[in-house]
């Protein structure tokens, strides 16, 4: 008895958190909508038309919101939703990993990136399979600007086939689209 007492506690705490947590994308998309600095997540987000049509872009293809400095945030924000926003930051990471041009820098980054996410129960540890895990760390030895393809590809894949349709189901991603339409539909209306 005293068993499901606590479960029944847990599951409401977390049910909860979960709504807390929705709460603070759907405000967080607002923002996006309204306010013009974001600070170090994204760039200024308006409804301006550019924008607006930028947003309703990110529907069309995964590749289409990694491409907008907006879609990442937004879909950023929805990963810590879902406690799963280390897959983004290693994808992102490691575009940035691949543009470095210093050969001994490049060691050392790399082996950071593998710390923070590769490695087993690193800090925002990365869903990939031991092979891949393996096939990484032998590629550290020799560390060039490619060393976490295979990585980097896995994570990618997990994200747009599983992560990426939620975001698009999302309420907060549905009310932002909402919210872009009925903005445009009115400038319409009122020009």
């Amino acid at each position: 008895m005293l068993w499901h007492g606590a479960v029944s506690v847990l599951a409401q705490r977390r049910h909860c958190r979960q709504l807390h947590q929705a709460k603070q994308l759907k405000t967080r998309l607002g923002i996006l909508l309204h306010k013009p600095e974001l600070g170090h997540e994204a760039e200024s987000f308006s409804t301006s038309e550019n924008s607006s049509e930028e947003a309703l872009e990110w529907k069309k293809s995964f590749d289409h919101l990694l491409k907008s400095r907006n879609g990442v945030a937004t879909f950023h924000a929805f990963l810590k939703t879902e406690f799963s926003e280390e897959n983004l930051e290693f994808w992102l990471a490691c575009e940035e990993f691949k543009k470095s041009r210093s050969k001994t820098k490049l060691s050392s980054k790399a082996h950071r990136i593998f710390k923070e996410f590769v490695q087993n129960e690193a800090p925002k540890e990365v869903n990939i399979d031991h092979e891949t895990r393996e096939i990484t760390r032998k590629n550290l030895t020799a560390a060039t600007s490619s060393c976490f393809d295979a990585a980097q590809a896995k994570t990618r894949t997990l994200m747009e086939k599983d992560s990426y349709p939620r975001f698009l189901k999302s309420t907060s991603y549905q009310d932002l689209t909402e919210q872009i339409t009925s903005h445009s539909t009115s400038k319409r209306l009122h020009t």
